[in-house]
């Protein structure tokens, strides 16, 4: 359960190492000095201003820091987005339509800047400690740019420092939730994990 002083919404994660008595701050920083790869599935959950449910998804996540990443949507629709450290790659399978971005600009202070960027996470975050419930040590980061797209995220930590859930608002109040398994800390991945070719007949969009 959420911190209950915020409604919550989107985007990337992940394992963090094992340290019992680490707040949720210390938490996500050893996961950015110690973690390389992250291999995990999600779940995810759009919230409207009510707090109701819009959509439910699920898919599949790669990361490599400080820049990489690889996030699939397997349901109910199937959507990839690749970050490989120059470009943001959005790819809708429906719409056979792929939306490409400056990687700096694309990710600014979104969620894979949190946790795929470099250490220095306090320069586009503010961080507070929310304390402990449910078993879970809460953390909110704030983006301090203000063209950023999220007004908060909140990330809930087991009591062993792994990252359960994210919860993340948009600026239009909307909330996503995004819960992992099968977390798997420094895996060996593909070298070609976080390449993407659009799709043959694809309409390629760019900046």
């Amino acid at each position: 359960m959420l911190i209950p002083k915020h409604r919550l919404l989107l985007f990337f994660f992940f394992l963090l190492p094992t340290v019992v008595h680490a707040t949720a701050t210390e938490n996500l920083k050893n996961f950015i000095d110690e973690t390389k790869t992250v291999r995990a599935v999600f779940s995810q959950t759009l919230l409207d201003k009510n707090a109701r449910t819009i959509q439910e998804s699920s898919g599949t996540m790669l990361f490599e820091r400080p820049s990489k990443f690889r996030w699939i949507y397997e349901e109910p629709y199937e959507q990839i987005i690749v970050g490989d450290g120059e470009r943001v790659w959005f790819y809708d399978a429906d719409l056979n339509q792929v939306t490409v971005r400056q990687f700096d600009i694309a990710i600014g202070s979104s969620p894979a800047a949190l946790l795929a960027g470099n250490s220095a996470i306090e320069d586009n975050f503010e961080l507070v400690e929310l304390g402990q419930q449910n078993q879970l040590k809460w953390l909110e980061a704030t983006p301090k740019s203000n063209e950023s797209a999220f007004e908060f995220i909140q990330l809930g930590f087991t009591i062993d420092g792994t990252l359960q859930i994210m919860a993340l608002r948009d600026t239009l109040g909307q909330t996503t939730l995004l819960t992992f398994a099968e977390l798997d800390k420094n895996p060996v991945l593909p070298a070609d994990s976080f390449e993407f070719t659009p799709p043959e007949n694809a309409d390629v969009i760019s900046d």
